[in-house]
């Protein structure tokens, strides 16, 4: 039988480097009044003997795991069908790995699962929380506030300014009337779909709106109705973000309104749903129908047939962008100034014209 292999040590660093254990821990664990020179001697002694910290000890002098917990607030049936959540992901994972941060994904499969999120958090494994997804009347909000821990919301939560509480005023039980979060211009970017069909000459514009219990979807539908604020109401149909559900609402609103002549959908998969069933009822796109997606999520939207006009939000900066946030915060403290401030992010979109619009 082989005999272990012993990890190097603070003590064997220190030798190596010809400085104090103190001294060592100090480079090791970011501390500063370390000079240049002492610095490069540790940091070389590291390199050639392999050292790797302990984290559990490493924790008890900073404080800090190097762990962020990435929350969605979806099951995962939902999180691996849809290209958006990996996008995301993405972005996140850079901006954390960038800065020697573990990323730790927790789902919700359903409400039962919050008050696990809530344990988990609460019971110091993680730095701070990036949240995403989360619908109205969820209670994440108010669990990972009473968690104490530090966190950045993608998109903006329906409480940050009040106009999505479910009573004027009031925020989801214990969370924060305000908010760090990093959104889309989704509102402008409805607009700007609309107003490119109505520029067709289209003037029977029907929308598919996504779950109306998440910000994103009512900001689109706000947006379709700054363009159109007389469309017959016959003409809006609530999807659920899934090709399912844009297959659903195409089929709804072409029984409702055989005569409609255009569609926006507030995402990409919804939009490739309607126009499978487009094509189905025979319906030629854009000669007929034209079509306008959202998110602009390549594998989506330069494959769908003809490939997609959509609105482009930059999915992976904004992931990106909330862990910048969020280890901006961790490094300032709770008792820094501005590291409680309420900061909201957003982000612009553009059109992109493909073949469907």
């Amino acid at each position: 039988m082989s005999e272990a292999v012993s990890r190097p040590t603070l003590e064997a660093v220190a030798a190596r480097a010809g400085v104090s254990r103190a001294t060592v821990s100090r480079v090791v664990n970011g501390g500063d009044g370390v000079r240049e020179p002492l610095v490069e001697r540790v940091r070389r002694a590291v390199e050639e003997l392999g050292y790797v910290p302990n984290q559990a000890a490493r924790s008890l002098v900073t404080k800090r795991h190097d762990a962020v917990a990435v929350v969605i607030a979806e099951p995962e049936t939902r999180v691996f069908a849809d290209p958006f959540f990996a996008l995301q992901l993405r972005g996140i994972s850079k901006e954390l790995t960038a800065h020697d941060n573990q990323l730790v994904l927790l789902l919700t499969e359903d409400r039962d699962d919050h008050a696990r999120v809530g344990r988990y958090l609460a019971g110091g494994h993680v730095d701070g929380a990036l949240v995403f997804s989360l619908h109205l009347d969820d209670a994440l909000p108010g669990l990972i506030q009473g968690a104490g821990v530090p966190t950045v919301f993608g998109g903006r939560p329906g409480w940050s300014d009040g106009s999505l509480s479910q009573a004027p005023g009031s925020t989801p039980a214990g969370a924060s009337p305000t908010a760090v979060y990093v959104d889309s211009d989704n509102r402008g970017g409805a607009r700007e779909a609309v107003r490119h069909l109505v520029g067709l000459g289209r003037s029977r514009i029907a929308h598919i709106a996504g779950a109306l219990d998440q910000t994103s979807a009512v900001d689109r539908l706000d947006g379709f109705r700054d363009v159109v604020a007389d469309a017959d109401p016959r003409l809006i149909v609530e999807g659920d973000f899934t090709p399912a559900g844009g297959e659903r609402a195409m089929r709804e609103l072409l029984d409702r309104c055989p005569d409609l002549d255009a569609v926006f959908a507030a995402n990409d998969l919804m939009a490739s749903g309607a126009l499978r069933v487009l094509r189905e009822r025979g319906r030629r796109v854009p000669d007929d129908v034209a079509v306008v997606g959202f998110d602009d999520m390549l594998p989506i939207a330069e494959q769908t047939d003809p490939p997609l006009t959509t609105i482009r939000q930059d999915i992976e900066q904004m992931g990106r962008l909330m862990a910048r946030l969020l280890l901006r915060r961790l490094r300032r403290g709770p008792g820094e100034a501005g590291a409680e401030a309420a900061t909201g992010v957003v982000l612009s979109t553009t059109l992109v014209r493909r073949a469907s619009a």
